[in-house]
């Protein structure tokens, strides 16, 4: 009896514990050892920390002028898309989905399944098929959540960003009370410049915004925001800020208690921080850094199955992933579409090889969104936007963007490579489906395929515009 449409159930609370959810998560717990081992020095390594919420901070205020100047939900791929036109709006959906996305979704998956069973296997390592298995199932929990409710996912969010918090005040509270007392030996010599190789330094960045990755997720469910124009700057604002502080208070922390070798050789340096600082707390703090992980995973299946939703919706993915289910009221086939990949990669995969792999083309179009920013300023100069940065704020965004990608080709040609193949692998697919449409004759079997699939998962068009 209702029009079935995605609903505005997202508030101002929702969408900072959205932010919180999918910043906090697996990338401080796992980060750090990446960040010093391409900086070379605990000094460089809280520098390079510093830079990456810095230069989030410009990210984030870039995504929220796009956000009240686009009212279309989507994130990176709609921006693009409004931006610099279809061809680099379907290239970035084609990496999202075959590479950055799965990768992504991987790491986090891994690094939940290693927290998990840390308790388990301490002090041995935990098997490498047990941590996958349990990598899994946390990963088709939270994809099955997200299939029957987008309220009990937000609510999930909510709670899970608040355990977040508290696991990062467990690390942060220990680390500055040995700190108080005079245990500075670790910081002796921290900008040790003979360790420093400039040319690892763009994989430094991608380990540290790995970890600050999330402060673009607002974008993609703009539509379900609740006064959007007002909601957007003000929690990317508190929330970017809110983790700059809790990072950097952690990594000090890290640094106090565990000496640079022992992070470069941990394999999970809040277990081993626990193990050496507050040993009273050792099965508490990984199963409190796996509910981050948990709600990290949340909150990544929550907004790319929206930016699925748009494509399809805007023509450039199949018209089965812009429907609706009937009672659900949750985009329940693009929710569902991405687990096979994820699958895979977490099956095969290695938690850093796939870090470097999907960083490349991840900043390569965050780097190109807000250059479409500066693109959008100029074409439509008429256009009121309740929120505006200074210029100078994409600018210097972009330019840093565009060079560590461009660097990160010295650092790892292997892995980097592989990403921009996958990249240019889409301009063949984009010109022979999209750009010329299919004749009639050849769409036939894909009606009737989708209307099967349309029958049998309950969904249907959405009925009303919400943008």
């Amino acid at each position: 009896d209702e029009a079935v449409f995605l609903r505005k159930k997202i508030t101002l609370l929702r969408a900072f514990s959205l932010l919180i959810g999918s910043m906090v998560g697996s990338g401080i717990f796992i980060s750090p050892k990446g960040v010093l081992k391409n900086s070379g020095s605990v000094g460089f390594s809280l520098v390079v920390w510093f830079a990456c919420g810095l230069l989030s901070m410009f990210g984030a205020l870039c995504y929220a002028e796009l956000g009240t100047r686009i009212t279309k939900s989507g994130g990176h791929y709609i921006y693009i898309l409004e931006t610099l036109g279809p061809l680099p709006g379907f290239l970035f959906l084609w990496a999202e989905f075959f590479a950055i996305r799965p990768a992504n979704s991987a790491v986090v998956s891994l690094a939940f399944g290693r927290y998990m069973l840390e308790p388990f296997f301490a002090p041995c390592a935990a098997p490498v098929p047990a941590v996958k298995l349990v990598s899994l199932l946390g990963y088709y929990t939270v994809l099955t959540l997200n299939s029957w409710s987008v309220t009990w996912s937000a609510r999930l969010q909510t709670a899970l960003s608040i355990v977040k918090l508290l696991a990062l005040a467990l690390i942060i509270v220990p680390g500055m009370m040995l700190l108080a007392q005079g245990h500075t030996e670790n910081f002796q010599d921290a900008f040790d410049r003979q360790s420093l190789v400039l040319d690892k330094l763009p994989l430094a960045f991608y380990a540290g915004m790995f970890a600050y990755s999330g402060w673009f997720q607002t974008s993609f469910v703009r539509e379900e925001l609740v006064r959007p124009e007002r909601n957007i700057p003000l929690a990317v604002i508190v929330s970017v800020i809110t983790v700059i502080v809790g990072y950097m208070l952690t990594n000090v922390s890290y640094y106090t208690v565990l000496g640079k070798q022992d992070v470069l050789a941990s394999p999970a340096v809040a277990v081993s921080f626990v193990q050496r600082a507050f040993k009273s707390l050792i099965s508490v703090v990984p199963v409190l850094v796996a509910l981050s992980c948990f709600g990290t995973m949340n909150g990544g299946i929550f907004t790319f199955s929206r930016t699925l939703f748009v494509a399809s919706r805007e023509g450039q993915w199949p018209p089965l992933f812009s429907m609706i289910h009937i009672r659900r009221h949750t985009p329940l086939p693009a929710v569902m579409l991405m687990f096979p990949l994820v699958t895979a990669m977490v099956c095969i995969g290695d938690i850093y090889h796939l870090l470097n792999f999907f960083s490349f083309s991840r900043w390569l179009f965050i780097g190109l969104a807000t250059l479409g920013l500066i693109v959008h300023r100029y074409r439509h100069p008429e256009l009121h936007s309740p929120f505006k940065v200074p210029l100078f704020v994409p600018v210097s965004f972009t330019i840093i963007c565009l060079f560590t990608v461009a660097m990160s080709f010295y650092s790892d040609p292997v892995n980097i490579s592989i990403g921009c193949t996958m990249v240019l692998s889409g301009f063949p697919v984009y010109y022979l489906i999209i750009h010329r449409q299919m004749s009639n004759r050849c769409r036939r079997p894909f009606y009737y395929l989708t209307h099967k699939l349309q029958l049998l998962l309950e969904v249907v068009q959405q009925e009303v515009k919400t943008y």
